[in-house]
């Protein structure tokens, strides 16, 4: 009796994406998570506003990152999803 089996997955390398296949990947995941993916510009006053809010360290005024995650919260707690 002849017994048929499964090729085993390949371990071989995988294939890099293009630059233009990796974002539009990026903007697949995006999209299914029900993202967008915005540019903005902040006024200085929005950053000292932030800092007045407790949002972020002044120390950290230059920092995008901590900007972001400022950001991030002012909009979690003005935007409260459900309200």
């Amino acid at each position: 009796m002849l017994k048929m089996t499964r090729a085993a997955p390949s371990t071989g390398p995988v294939a890099a994406l293009s630059p233009a296949a990796e974002r539009m990947r990026l903007f697949r995941e995006r999209k299914r998570k029900g993202l967008r993916c915005l540019t903005i510009e902040l006024r200085e006053t929005e950053i000292d506003g932030l800092i007045r809010k407790g949002m972020l360290k002044a120390e950290m005024r230059n920092d995008v990152n901590a900007i972001l995650e400022a950001l991030y919260e002012h909009l979690e707690r003005t935007l409260d999803s459900t309200a």
